[in-house]
């Protein structure tokens, strides 16, 4: 073996790509998915950093592999709904306020199963990450059919061109109704949308003006939908198509045209670089390598995994500093959880609960901001909250038990009436899990450390600790809030 490997080494054109190891590809799966397993470990381990991050691009999926609920895309015509609103009964009414309720849970559910059971977590976390950049929610749209497509649009996209994203997004329905673009027509402009496309979705604050939005707004006049099916229409009545100057550019200008002028700025895409840094690598982005890499992205005509690959090989994401660095989303805890111990519940709707009473109510972040993110997952109540749901998942024997409603929380307190809680379904079934480790008890005890945990364990381990105990105090560990 020995002397082929001199005999290929020596051959011109010829390079062996040295293997990146346990621990980057253990850093590597755990930014770009939800926990990766021992066996993704020792798959990715043997790869060097370079094709490990090929390997996770080219394999990325544009559809979903769990089939979605029946029913849940089923648009509701606006006159139908209207009707039924004014001429319902009290009773009616309530239910279809709860019917309603209960799509939303379970497309939530059906989301979060696709997360822990997806071949590409790569697919799901950069469909997480633009569901919060290109923010609505169920609480404004009230459609889950709208809310169910856009989640299948930012799928599509996730891992594409930001370009056609961007584009995509702004036709979206769901997108139209959230920032009031509905009602916005020639002489009565509103400027939701085009303020938040300027702040939030492309060039950041302070590279645009008042005038820019306000002219920017009569570009998307007349982009609507119909209240029949749902789907995107343009009114061209409703347009006003009048001379506007946007960005310092003058031109007859629709709702494309302006979006291509945004592209076409450089804070663009650092603005999306910098958001993408936060996401995988570090809390602070490197000036000087943030300007390269979203010049580069800039040159590629925003191809989305000409970033990835640069942020992903990038010497500052494997930098010792910037490990361990990022904290868990409620999402990443919960999902990261089920995957990493093989917990295979049929129902994820009380995941669903478990996430919203975390602070991370998919399909409804807390404002067009979205969820800040960072430090702001981690407060006294929540981490009280992140602990006592791990204590649950854990404590095999007494799952049988049912886990308590969350206070003042009428919808939870509802659901867990009807025992949407995390029983039996959720069990950690341990002997199978403890199998894969191997040796002696301390070199079980430092493969499981290593597996479960970003970084060396905050508190102190006790060395005589094994199977069920050590792994209890390994997720109780401050340091399995991060990734």
């Amino acid at each position: 073996m020995r002397k082929l490997t001199v005999l290929l080494l020596w051959l011109p054109g010829i390079v062996l790509a040295e293997g990146m190891g346990d621990a980057d590809a253990r850093h590597l799966l755990s930014r770009t998915g939800f926990a990766p397993t021992a066996t993704e470990i020792r798959e990715f381990a043997a790869l060097s950093r370079t094709q490990a991050v090929d390997r996770l691009l080219a394999t990325v999926r544009t559809e979903p592999i769990t089939p979605m609920p029946a029913g849940i895309n089923d648009f509701m015509p606006l006159p139908k709904l209207r009707a039924m609103r004014q001429n319902a009964t009290e009773e009616e009414r309530k239910r279809f306020v709860r019917e309603q309720i209960e799509k939303g849970l379970a497309l939530r559910a059906w989301w979060l199963q696709e997360m822990r059971v997806t071949d590409s977590p790569l697919t799901e976390r950069m469909t997480l990450f633009w569901h919060n950049h290109f923010v609505s929610s169920q609480q404004k749209v009230k459609s889950t059919a709208l809310l169910a497509r856009q989640n299948l649009l930012l799928r599509r996209h996730a891992v594409g061109n930001f370009g056609e994203l961007l584009h995509a997004v702004a036709r979206d329905p769901a997108m139209v109704v959230y920032l009031d673009n509905v009602s916005n027509r020639k002489g009565q402009p509103n400027e939701n949308f085009a303020r938040e496309v300027m702040e939030l979705f492309t060039l950041g604050e302070g590279h645009y003006s008042e005038q820019d939005i306000r002219e920017a707004a009569r570009a998307f006049t007349g982009w609507s939908l119909d209240r029949n099916t749902g789907d995107f229409r343009f009114y061209r009545v409703r347009h006003d198509a009048g001379e506007k100057t946007v960005l310092g550019q003058r031109g007859r200008f629709n709702g494309d045209e302006v979006l291509d002028l945004l592209l076409a700025q450089p804070a663009t895409a650092e603005f999306i670089t910098a958001k993408l840094w936060r996401e995988f690598v570090s809390p602070q982005p490197d000036p000087q390598e943030l300007k390269r890499i979203a010049n580069r992205f800039r040159d590629s005509r925003y191809d989305l995994r000409t970033v990835l690959r640069d942020l992903l090989t990038s010497e500052h994401f494997y930098a010792p500093g910037n490990r361990a660095v990022l904290v868990k989303s409620p999402v990443d805890l919960v999902v990261g959880t089920l995957r990493l111990f093989d917990i295979h519940p049929q129902d994820l709707r009380p995941a669903a609960l478990a996430t919203r009473n975390l602070g991370q109510d998919l399909l409804n972040p807390p404002n067009v901001k979205g969820w800040p993110g960072g430090e702001a997952w981690i407060n006294s109540q929540t981490l009280l909250a992140r602990r006592q749901l791990l204590s649950r998942l854990f404590r095999a024997e007494e799952m049988p038990g049912a886990a308590a409603a969350p206070a003042g929380d009428p919808q939870a307190m509802r659901l867990h009436r009807r025992g949407l809680q995390m029983t039996q379904d959720y069990r950690f079934q341990a002997q199978p899990w403890f199998s894969q480790f191997r040796g002696t008890a301390a070199q079980r005890q430092a493969d499981m450390t290593r597996l479960v945990l970003a970084t060396a364990p905050y508190e102190h381990i006790d060395a005589s600790l094994e199977t069920t105990a050590l792994l209890s105090a390994l997720v109780l560990d401050p340091v399995y809030q991060l990734k």
